[in-house]
């Protein structure tokens, strides 16, 4: 696997496993972290303090987990709308004053929570290693905003300073003594109340922006009387900072962990469908094979001691609902049958005059599994396999019409799309850049039993390439339409997000996972079919609204089973 395919993994998990602390900790299950940027479902969330942002390449986990505290405190504990109508429209004030509502919510977190202020202390501390190897200290202007940051946040969370940091800034806070103290003494009393601690909050960022003003006006006429251009002291401070106005204008200071990052996320574009396929998984593999690959899912199936049966009568009770199928004659109670009268007067004692109208329960509902065909997810093979498999037989039992999907891509890192890209000259921003294929393991039409050699493909390990969730949620979406089916129900079984190297390392960060977050929103709200996500061993809820998290290793104790039918009960009640 090439470097650039280990780091794109490796962001993968890290946000997946952050965006799950941002979600538990701040109560919101809304909240997803893409691209190195907090979402609040399909609206992206602008730029908070700069220590929040880690470098996916050299930060360690620990930073990681305290940028995700923090953010979850950010987003719990601080009144946005107040925040956005107070900030200063100077770019430095703006800085000051972000960073200073940072600090008062990461000074509320409760004290029994050991850990999550240990995350965000080491997460606060190593952005200070990494600002002051950049060199950025040895600007006037990065050391100003430094001592700030530094004074600030000791004084407002009661945290010690380091010695070393403390002897680097020791002139530059003596100087500043005047224009913080009082500032910070009446911020540190009004931790609780954010509109009075953003008043001293507001005193503090015009006093250092008009220092920044001066230092920037002293570099301006040192480089006139030198003959050269006016300096902008900020360009290096830029390089470490990214932070963005409330209504999600850009301040003049650069990108910080991911410089390709945009502000925002364009329409979602396809380079070229002409190597796309859409075949029948049975067929991408040996006959010969394939009975070899289905003799060892019956295997595994015999070991778990699924019940089928037993299953197959639950989801019959979830999904099947009364459905009136005409009137019946010679009932003892009803509607009275007009065409018997004549028999109510040749015999009296008949009692079987009457219509009645039975409602036997229908599974009129539409059921399909979409499996995520990734590189990642060939290590769950089996367990997937297996699960879709019994699922499968025990849907046949319950009469309800079903599909067995998946998607992956016909070639690693782009392939002939790729290809065609290079011959183009490369152009910019070029959309998805890879050749999908979509497989489907069981069709609509036929039942598990003429199938089942189809599902047994899933074992193959050489289709698990990588993964374009969106254009596959669609697609599975697409084949439900029309049917006349009441209820649409389609659970996406993946353990991340989406990936495939030559679309990310071409567009944006966050380019393929927004696209599926707008397309599972936009199936939602069409009422094409309820979307569900099935994570395996991994939280999909920054994905899909509707989700489980599932523990492969309980098949055998049916737990993932019960687990997936509470899933198909909140599809079919709608949440």
């Amino acid at each position: 696997m090439s470097d650039e395919r280990q780091l794109a993994r490796r962001q993968r998990r890290i946000e997946d496993l952050c965006a799950a602390t941002i979600r538990a900790v701040s109560g919101q299950p809304q909240l997803q972290w893409r691209g190195g940027r907090l979402w609040r479902g399909s609206e992206r969330l602008p730029r908070f303090a700069p220590h929040l942002y880690p470098d996916f390449e050299r930060a360690d986990f620990g930073s990681f987990r305290g940028a995700a505290d923090g953010l979850a405190l950010r987003a719990a504990l601080s009144d946005a709308r107040l925040h956005r109508r107070l900030q200063p429209h100077d770019a430095v004030e703006r800085l000051v004053f972000d960073m200073l509502e940072q600090f008062r919510v990461e000074s509320l977190a409760p004290a029994v929570q050991r850990g999550l202020r240990r995350n965000l202390e080491h997460r606060f501390r190593a952005w200070s290693d990494e600002f002051v190897a950049s060199g950025l200290t040895e600007g006037a202007l990065g050391i100003l905003l430094f001592t700030l940051a530094q004074a600030a946040r000791t004084r407002i969370t009661g945290e010690e300073m380091p010695e070393v940091v403390a002897d680097l800034i020791e002139a530059t806070r003596a100087g500043l003594s005047s224009v913080l103290g009082p500032p910070l003494r009446a911020m540190r009393l009004h931790r609780d109340d954010q509109a009075a601690y953003a008043r001293a909050a507001l005193q503090l960022a015009a006093a250092v922006g008009e220092r920044a003003r001066q230092v920037q006006q002293q570099a301006d006429d040192a480089a006139a009387a030198d003959g050269d251009e006016a300096a902008d002291t900020r360009n290096g401070f830029e390089l470490l900072l990214d932070v963005e106005s409330g209504d999600g204008g850009a301040l003049p200071v650069a990108q910080s962990s991911r410089s390709g990052a945009s502000t925002a996320v364009e329409a979602y574009r396809v380079f070229t469908r002409a190597w796309d396929r859409e075949a029948a998984a049975g067929e991408l593999v040996r006959v010969e094979q394939l009975r070899e690959l289905r003799e060892r899912l019956d295997r595994l199936a015999a070991d778990s001691a699924i019940h089928v049966g037993r299953l197959g009568a639950q989801l019959h009770a979830l999904l099947a609902q009364p459905q009136a199928q005409g009137w019946e004659g010679g009932h003892e109670q009803g509607r009275v049958d007009g065409r018997r009268l004549a028999q109510l007067i040749a015999s009296p004692a008949e009692r079987r005059l009457f219509l009645e109208q039975p409602q036997p329960p229908v599974a009129d509902c539409m059921l399909s599994f979409l499996i995520d065909c990734s590189g990642s997810m060939r290590q769950h093979a089996e367990p997937v396999a297996l699960l879709v498999d019994a699922f499968s037989r025990a849907l046949d039992l319950a009469g309800v019409e079903h599909e067995v999907l998946g998607f992956t891509t016909g070639a690693w890192n782009g392939g002939r799309a790729r290809r065609d890209w290079l011959r183009a000259g490369q152009p910019r921003r070029p959309g998805r850049l890879n050749e999908v294929l979509h497989m489907v393991f069981k069709p609509r039409e036929l039942s598990w039993r003429r199938s089942r050699l189809g599902i047994a493909a899933l074992l193959r390990p050489d289709l698990y390439r990588e993964g374009v969730d969106g254009e596959a949620v669609e697609w599975a979406c697409a084949r439900m339409q029309g049917l006349g089916h009441r209820r649409r129900l389609l659970l996406v079984i993946s353990d991340g997000c989406p990936m495939d190297t030559a679309s990310e390392n071409a567009n944006e960060p966050g380019y393929l996972e927004q696209h599926l977050v707008d397309v599972v929103a936009r199936a939602r709200a069409r009422g094409e079919a309820s979307v569900m996500g099935v994570g395996v061993g991994l939280d999909l809820g920054a994905l899909y609204p509707a989700s489980v998290a599932l523990d492969l290793s309980q098949l055998r104790g049916n737990g993932a089973l019960r687990e997936m039918l509470e899933l198909v009960a909140r599809g079919t009640a709608g949440r």
